[in-house]
C-alpha cells in the first residue's frame, strides 16, 4: 500500500468489529460544500444496517468543504461504525480521491459516490444483493438525473460490445476492494473519464459488473457537474482524451466526430 499523502482531519470508531456486510462510502469532495450535507443525509438514511464513511476532500479551496465535512460528521458520526474525514495536502484529482477512499476502507465493499450526489434509502442495500447474487466485482444501478435537468439515465446490463462503443456505467457503484485492486484502481483521466477506463478496465480483468434495473441513484445536473463539464470541453481537448483512451484500450470502436481529421 502507497503511503497516501493525506491528512486525518478527523475520525471517529465507534464499533470495531467489520464483518463481511459491512459496506464504506466513499465520498469525494472538492469545493461541493453547498451539496455536501444533502449527500451525507441520504447516506445516512440508509437502511442497510453495517455502515463506515470515508469522505475525501481533494484539497479544496474553498475551506468552507472541509468545515461543513467535520460539522455534519460531529453531529452525526454515531450511525457508522467508522466515520473519516480526510484531505489530501494536495490536490490529486478525482481517481486519487477515490483511490485514497479505498486505501483507507476497513471492508470489502465500498460505495463510491460524489459529493454532489443522492442515494435513495435502499440503494446500498439493494446493491450489495445484488453482487452476493451475482459473486460480481461490482454493482450499479438505473440513474436518475434531477437538478438543472430531470431524464433517466442510460445504464444497462455490463456487456463489452456495448461498452467499446462509448460508456453508459455512472461512478456511483458498489465496488469490491480485491476488484479494485485487481484493476490498479483509478487512474486520472482528464475530462472526467476515470468512470469510462475504470469499467473498460474491469473487461480487460474478466471481472463483471451486475447491473440493478431500479433507480437507486440520483446525479445532480449543475453547471460545475462532471457530466457538464465533459460536455463543454474543447474539440481539441475531447480528441486528446480520445486518443489517449484508444492508446488504453486498443479494443475500443469510439465513433466520435473529434477522431476524425
Amino acid at each position: 500500500m502507497r503511503a497516501a499523502p493525506f491528512d486525518v482531519v478527523c475520525e471517529r470508531l465507534n464499533d470495531a468489529e467489520v464483518t463481511e456486510n459491512t459496506v464504506t462510502a466513499a465520498v469525494s469532495l472538492y469545493n461541493y460544500a453547498q451539496f455536501l450535507p444533502e449527500t451525507l443525509d441520504s447516506i445516512w438514511a440508509q437502511r442497510h444496517a453495517g455502515l463506515d464513511l470515508i469522505v475525501v476532500d481533494d484539497a479544496s479551496t474553498e475551506e468552507s468543504s472541509v468545515r461543513v465535512a467535520r460539522e455534519w460528521l460531529g453531529a452525526r458520526a454515531g450511525r457508522f461504525g467508522r466515520a473519516s474525514l480526510l484531505r489530501h495536502k494536495r490536490n490529486q484529482g478525482l481517481a486519487e480521491a477515490r483511490n485514497t477512499a479505498f486505501e483507507h476502507a476497513r471492508s470489502d465493499l465500498v460505495f463510491v459516490i460524489d459529493a454532489d450526489d443522492l442515494i435513495y434509502p435502499r440503494a446500498i442495500g439493494r446493491l450489495v444483493q445484488a453482487i452476493r447474487e451475482t459473486g460480481s466485482g461490482a454493482a450499479y444501478s438505473q440513474l436518475e438525473f434531477f437538478g438543472s435537468e430531470q431524464q433517466l439515465g442510460d445504464a444497462d446490463v455490463f456487456n463489452k460490445e456495448w461498452l467499446k462503443l462509448e460508456n453508459y456505467i455512472d461512478a456511483t457503484a458498489l465496488v469490491s476492494k480485491e476488484a479494485w485492486q485487481a484493476v490498479g484502481g483509478y487512474t486520472h483521466i482528464e475530462g472526467g473519464w476515470e468512470d469510462y477506463d475504470f469499467w473498460l478496465k474491469f473487461v480487460e480483468h474478466g471481472i463483471s459488473a451486475a447491473y440493478v434495473p431500479e433507480i437507486l441513484c440520483r446525479y445532480r445536473q449543475h453547471p460545475k457537474s462532471m457530466m457538464k463539464t465533459e460536455t463543454d470541453a474543447t474539440r481539441e481537448t475531447k480528441r486528446a482524451i480520445l486518443i489517449q483512451m484508444l492508446l488504453r484500450h486498443p479494443w475500443l470502436e469510439l465513433n466520435w466526430p473529434e477522431l476524425r481529421a
